[in-house]
């Protein structure tokens, strides 16, 4: 009971100062009481799902969280903290003052590296690793040091391993662990939509590989519906977080929920319920035009995003960079997306800390930035303006960028309502 009073009070005090997040008192209850998460999470009847890779954390997180919510009480670390004292903070949030915690299960979303250090303390019964990119090279290093690292995470599993049977070093983990292997993947004719990091510059595509034997298959996907096989059981159904990486991650999501007591129905259930991830693929109506807001912070995500964009068929295009610690100073990851696609007629114009490198780096493929502007809300007031009624913009952000963003969306879209 003390470690969640002290925590709650952390919290309390925090809420105090108008901050918000779980990372500080996690913080505080983890240097105290270095034993509470390993003896809290221990009570769980289900056991923990840890989720990590390099794309796709947040929202794949959610949609788990979303399944397993249709049969069981479910603790997450829904506030974007993915360290381990964000999954501590979490735990002392939800619980009661008298320390009891009302959940069931828990899925918890952790950074590559901190997943490891979450492992030592505890070994969750089931691990969902997603793809392994180049992404924050000041941290992780090269993308080998970040499959090592997951390598580390799945082999503490002890009931199941989720494997993204088309990401080879992914893969590559199931003949090193002792849980069962679970695997996932898309059709073949929709691998174009998810290169590996080896594709991305330039390297040797993909071999050709068994279609038989995963948990689950992302058979078809466009912008209106995904299509998803579980087992024996194929659904088609409007997902409500958009773009095809989202699509995967909901065929993640679906392959380790299948290791519980959970029929495919309750599954796409779960996934058809479940709401876009912050930032990850939201739209708003704004004065009748469509806006849709998407994540990028590393090479392979925004190369992704790019692809989707031609499937939602925007009309306008708002690409924000920031250079804050969160985002990575060093913002010369751009140079490895290619923009050439936006050379099509398509306005796009930047904004954010770094939108005049942003706007440099479109002309290098021959795109020109209709407009350049390093303040966030006239950036996107100005695009918006331009779109016309009926038609998308579509706005590419950082992280840091995207509170703002979202900030001001979501008031543009409460006037509309109002």
């Amino acid at each position: 009971m003390l470690p969640v009073v002290t925590g709650k009070l952390a919290l309390a005090g925090l809420r105090l100062l108008g901050r918000s997040g779980n990372a500080l008192p996690g913080l505080v209850v983890e240097r105290l009481f270095p034993q509470y998460l390993a003896k809290t999470l221990a009570a769980l009847p289900h056991g923990v799902v840890v989720v990590s890779g390099t794309n796709g954390k947040t929202t794949t997180t959610k949609m788990v969280a979303a399944i397993l919510a249709e049969r069981f009480r479910v603790l997450t670390n829904d506030t974007g903290s993915n360290f381990v004292r964000g999954t501590i903070g979490a735990a002392v949030s939800s619980s009661t003052w008298t320390g009891r915690l009302d959940a069931d299960v828990a899925v918890f979303e952790l950074d590559e590296a901190h997943a490891v250090r979450f492992v030592e303390r505890y070994e969750p019964e089931r691990v969902l690793l997603l793809n392994v990119m180049r992404d924050q090279l000041d941290r992780f290093g090269e993308i080998d040091h970040t499959a090592r690292l997951l390598q580390k995470v799945a082999s503490a599993a002890t009931v199941a391993v989720g494997l993204n049977r088309d990401d080879a070093r992914i893969a590559a983990i199931a003949g090193t662990i002792d849980a069962e292997p679970v695997w996932y993947q898309v059709a073949e004719e929709l691998r174009h939509l998810f290169p590996t990091d080896e594709e991305l510059y330039g390297g040797a595509s993909r071999a050709a590989r068994a279609s038989d034997g995963a948990a689950a298959e992302l058979v078809a996907w466009d912008a209106q519906a995904t299509t998803i096989r579980i087992g024996e059981t194929q659904q088609t159904f409007p997902l409500r977080a958009s773009g095809a990486h989202n699509a995967q991650n909901a065929t993640a999501a679906a392959a380790i929920a299948s290791t519980f007591d959970l029929t495919p129905d309750e599954i796409f259930r779960g996934l058809r319920a479940v709401e876009p991830a912050f930032g990850r693929g939201q739209s708003f109506e704004i004065d009748g035009r469509d806006v849709s807001l998407h994540l990028v912070k590393n090479p392979a995500g925004f190369r992704q995003s790019l692809a989707a964009a031609r499937v939602e068929d925007p009309a306008r295009i708002c690409i924000v960079i920031n250079d804050d610690d969160a985002d990575g100073r060093d913002v010369s990851w751009l140079w490895d997306v290619d923009f050439t696609g936006l050379a099509d007629g398509v306005p796009v114009s930047t904004a954010g800390v770094r939108a005049a490198d942003m706007a440099v780096r479109l002309r290098y493929d021959g795109v020109e930035a209709a407009a350049v502007d390093a303040a966030l809300a006239p950036a996107v007031d100005r695009a918006l303006a331009a779109t016309a009624p009926g038609e998308r913009l579509l706005i590419f952000s950082t992280y840091t960028a995207m509170w703002g963003l979202h900030r001001h969306l979501v008031a543009r879209a409460k006037e509309v309502r109002a």
